[in-house]
């Protein structure tokens, strides 16, 4: 039996879930195509149910943030990873006021205080 050692040197076996944060700004450009692309996604899902997919599409209609939300899929962007699986995902979309020259935008700079 072998069992594998973090290589810290602290003899503890090394941590099997990894919380992975990302975080996007993104830009909508075009706010009927979005809202086109999100209302197909709802009405593709064959698993929604009739009262949710109503529900659903109102809030899509609605709010650009709610249309992004039914778009992203976090199991998508690990899917094909070797070696993981998705064990739990939780995200959300929201208006923001962005300027990139704002050093509260420099993602960089959160990284550097953390070390």
């Amino acid at each position: 039996m072998t069992t594998e050692y973090d290589s810290s040197g602290n003899g503890e076996a090394p941590a099997r879930y990894i919380r992975l944060q990302v975080d996007l700004v993104m830009e909508i450009t075009d706010t009927d195509e979005l809202t086109r692309a999100a209302v197909e996604q709802i009405d593709g899902d064959e698993f929604m149910p009739d009262d949710e997919r109503a529900h659903a599409r109102d809030a899509v209609q609605r709010d650009e943030a709610e249309a992004l939300a039914y778009l992203i899929d976090p199991f998508g962007l690990v899917n094909g990873v070797s070696g993981v699986e998705l064990v739990q995902a939780s995200w959300s979309s929201a208006h923001a006021e962005y300027d990139p020259e704002s050093d509260e935008w420099d993602l960089y700079e959160e990284e550097m205080g953390e070390e």
